[in-house]
C-alpha cells in the first residue's frame, strides 16, 4: 500500500495503492486525515455510519465525504477505519476511531473543503487497486 502525493496547481492531490478494495479505502481515509492534521490520533471517540451510492467510485467520494463532515462537525480527528463493503461495491458499514482536536497535537494541517470528483476512477492494474484523490482545498 502506498500514498504518494501528486502536483497540482491549487489543490492536493494523492495516488493510493493497495492490495484490495478495504485497504484503498482505509489508506484514502488516512490520506485525508494526513491533509487536515498533523500528529497522531488515539480511539478515544468512536463513530459508525452506513452509506449506499450507485457504484465504487461514487462510494469512495462518499465515504470520505462523510469522514469529512464528521471530523469538521465534531473536531475529531480519526485514525482508525474499519470498514465493510457488500459484494455489489454499493453499500459501505463504517466504524471509525479517533480522537478530539487538540491543537498543540494535530493543527498544522490544511482545511479541506470537499473531495473532487473530477477525474476519481478506481483502477485494477496487475492485482493493485490505484485510485488518484483530489482533495478542494
Amino acid at each position: 500500500m502506498t500514498i504518494i502525493e501528486l502536483d497540482h496547481t491549487a489543490d492536493i492531490r494523492f495516488r493510493i495503492t493497495a492490495v484490495n478494495i478495504h485497504d484503498l479505502f482505509k489508506e484514502s481515509a488516512k490520506a485525508l486525515m494526513c491533509v487536515m492534521y498533523s500528529g497522531q490520533a488515539g480511539s478515544q471517540i468512536s463513530r459508525k455510519f452506513s452509506i449506499k451510492a450507485e457504484n465504487l467510485h461514487e462510494l469512495l467520494s462518499m465515504f470520505l465525504s462523510e469522514i469529512l463532515y464528521l471530523s469538521d462537525a465534531e473536531n475529531i480527528v480519526f485514525s482508525g477505519f474499519d470498514i465493510s463493503i457488500d459484494d455489489t461495491y454499493t453499500t459501505l458499514s463504517a466504524d471509525l476511531s479517533g480522537d478530539p482536536f487538540i491543537r498543540k497535537n494535530h493543527g498544522g494541517g490544511s482545511e479541506v473543503k470537499g473531495i473532487s470528483l473530477y477525474g476519481l476512477e478506481i483502477k485494477d492494474k496487475d492485482g493493485m487497486y490505484i485510485v488518484d484523490l483530489l482533495f478542494d482545498v
